[in-house]
């Protein structure tokens, strides 16, 4: 790109931008200092997850003086994925290993529990339960290769949970066990009907519904009436047009509540007459499916569900119910900022509130319901002032074939929104997954850095209902990439982009999303930026097949495709010769959802194109760099890679590249 200088200042072409300095790359890429807070049930304790660079770890804080009395972690690349206290003195942890920071943690199936005070700390259940030795007869805990999960914390019982068992095995039928808290002793409550299933218990504890999915990829839903009764088949995705999920009964069980998709159109809630079978739609919004579900208390039974289109809203079955009360109070109070109470004490006197929007990355406040008076306890990102950070807004455009399509624009704090240096970032997975309104350090640090940010839930994203999600199928390098290159001429036509300055960047699925959007486009963007993506369709599928199951076979085949000509079209490293701008990619050498030799084909496809292309390798990162000197050299070289093509600010005092980078 040519870029015009004059005197003393960049040209009209950037004076839409807000006047800025260069960007503190530390700021964003620092963890939070709590990911998650939980109050015990009688209020003496709070339960914190605490992020490190290469772990997450749990501390139990006690009110009254603010001492940690316990404090659980394990080794390197191991993170507490959940927590649950399941008495006034004890919390279950369940764990996931995770590879990187853009890659979704994955569950162990190891469940550990540990006393308020610090004593007891043990391994119940899992893959890493070890034998208590050749000494003795007394094996409490079964050693087994199984992942376990918690199901019902059983707010009765301050001894026992119930959980769900799976052998590691390929589509493995589950197992519903009530596990002892405290020893790992394990009873069997259920087995499922259905492979690859997850149970949903009523509000005695007792499993009532399994859902789960072969190697068909079909998704089935059965009931059964108590304990010992048979399983009945009541929904069939294929039959019945969607999938079913329960969400919890009513208070005397005699009602199920289920999250039902639909031919067309978002999700809605519907109840379920246990008796007569009889369905009835509950709550449904316009455009997006429920995005989590409020309950009852400190009950599992569903009152009320959030949704999500742009900014987070509340939605309740009674509007007059007290929950309804409590939280449109509670928005009030903290100035229409997006609420939800992460736990309450049993008298449901005192609330774990957190707080939060797209400029704060949120607070967590002790509410008591009968002082009226909140207490703020912890802020996740207290060096963030909210009133600096831009605004994040919801956006939708007509796709070319008539599709209506969400997005989410972030606007540089203090520019006018027009004629702005713009990134379309397409985000990963692709399907089922979803940009949300909220704070992001990505889009945050690109605002800061002078550019307008676009966000796209092209078809095949999750949350807008099956229809939409479907339309996806099949679509990589065409009807998907289609809508992003709509969404970019769209914030053209409404004067949002300076057309000459619009770069595409994105990660995983998104990085293979830039590299074609500058393939199928090579006019439309001045500069794309691929992050740990896959670039080779025919090779992933590869990959895919070799996994070794069946159901990841079928759904490769289903959902990106089976033919090979198709697939080779729409592969960024074949058709590299038609890229004509800069190109930035990055990878990690441990990555096994886009391995490294992704991006290496992709850079030799460049060289021999003749196209400039920038790398930043490093071999002992996964999907997504989570090393702090890695993020800082990976950043900073992306602010310098953008502000060549877009005339962005850069970071402030680049560090030297650590000696691992290639």
């Amino acid at each position: 790109m040519k870029h015009l200088f004059c005197a003393t200042a960049l040209c009209v072409g950037l004076l839409s931008a807000p006047v800025a300095s260069a960007v503190n790359v530390d700021a964003y890429i620092k963890k939070d200092r709590f990911n998650e807070v939980k109050i015990s049930p009688n209020g003496d304790y709070l339960a914190a997850t605490v992020p490190f660079e290469d772990k997450t770890a749990l501390v139990i804080l006690r009110r009254s003086d603010n001492k940690v009395t316990a404090n659980f972690r394990l080794g390197k690349n191991s993170h507490v994925a959940g927590f649950w206290w399941v008495s006034p003195e004890r919390v279950v942890i369940s764990m996931s290993r995770k590879f990187g920071e853009l890659d979704t943690p994955l569950l162990d199936g190891n469940l550990y529990a540990i006393n308020a005070d610090g004593t007891k700390p043990g391994l119940l259940v899992g893959q890493d339960v070890q034998s208590a030795g050749p000494g003795t007869k007394i094996q409490p805990k079964k050693v087994e290769q199984v992942a376990a999960f918690l199901v019902d914390e059983l707010a009765s019982d301050d001894k026992n949970v119930v959980i769900s068992v799976e052998p590691f095995s390929d589509d493995p039928f589950t197992r519903a066990e009530k596990l002892d808290v405290f020893t790992g002793r394990r009873t069997p409550l259920a087995r499922a009907p259905v492979r690859n299933a997850r149970f949903i218990t009523d509000n005695q504890g007792v499993v009532r519904f399994a859902t789960g999915v072969g190697s068909d990829n079909v998704r089935k839903l059965y009931y059964r009436t108590g304990d010992g009764a048979e399983w009945k088949l009541i929904s069939d995705e294929l039959t019945a047009g969607g999938i079913e999920v329960p969400i919890g009964f009513s208070a005397d069980d005699k009602v199920a509540y289920l999250q039902a998709e639909q031919k067309s159109g978002p999700d809605s809630i519907v109840s379920f007459d246990i008796a007569s079978e009889a369905r009835k739609e509950i709550v449904r919004d316009k455009v997006v499916d429920p995005d989590s579900i409020i309950y009852q208390g400190v009950t599992s039974v569903p009152v009320g569900a959030m949704f999500a289109d742009g900014k987070p809203r509340s939605v309740f079955f009674d509007a007059a119910a007290p929950e309804a009360r409590l939280y449109r109070s509670l928005e009030a109070a903290f100035g229409g900022d997006v609420v939800h109470i992460t736990s309450k004490t049993s008298d449901g006197r005192l609330l774990l509130v957190q707080v939060w929007s797209d400029r704060n990355p949120g607070d967590f406040f002790l509410f008591d319901t009968v002082a009226k008076k909140a207490e703020h306890l912890l802020s996740r990102r207290d060096w963030f002032d909210p009133a600096e950070m831009s605004e994040v807004r919801s956006v939708k455009y007509a796709a070319r074939d008539g599709l209506e399509v969400h997005g989410l624009l972030t606007v540089p704090h203090g520019s006018t929104g027009k004629q702005m240096p713009l990134i379309v970032m397409p985000h990963g997975g692709p399907f089922g997954k979803k940009d949300e309104w909220a704070f992001d350090s990505d889009t945050q640090m690109l605002a800061a850095a002078g550019y307008a940010v676009l966000q796209v839930n092209y078809r095949g994203s999750g949350g807008y209902g099956r229809a939409f999600q479907i339309a996806g199928a099949k679509g990589w390098g065409g009807a998907m990439q289609d809508d992003l290159t709509d969404a970019t001429r769209w914030a053209i036509k409404e004067g949002i982009a300076d057309p000459a300055k619009i770069c595409l960047y994105g990660a995983s699925y998104g990085g293979y999303a830039s590299l074609m959007g500058v393939a199928k486009e090579p006019t439309l963007y001045k500069c794309a930026v691929g992050y740990v993506g896959v670039y080779d369709l025919p090779a992933m599928i590869k990959e895919d097949a070799s996994s070794g199951t069946h159901r990841a076979k079928n759904w490769s085949a289903e959902w990106i495709g089976d033919d090979p000509a198709q697939l080779a079209a729409t592969s960024p490293n074949r058709i590299a010769e038609r890229i004509k701008v800069p190109v930035f990619l990055a990878a990690g050498g441990e990555d096994k959802v886009a391995p490294i030799e992704h991006s290496k084909m992709m850079e030799r496809a460049l060289v021999k194109a003749g196209t400039p292309v920038e790398t930043l390798y490093y071999d002992t990162e996964g999907h997504g760099f989570y090393t702090e000197a890695h993020q800082r050299e990976y950043y900073t070289r992306l602010l310098a890679f953008l502000a060549r093509s877009l005339g962005g600010q850069v970071a402030t005092a680049p560090a030297a590249k650590p000696a691992a980078a290639k």
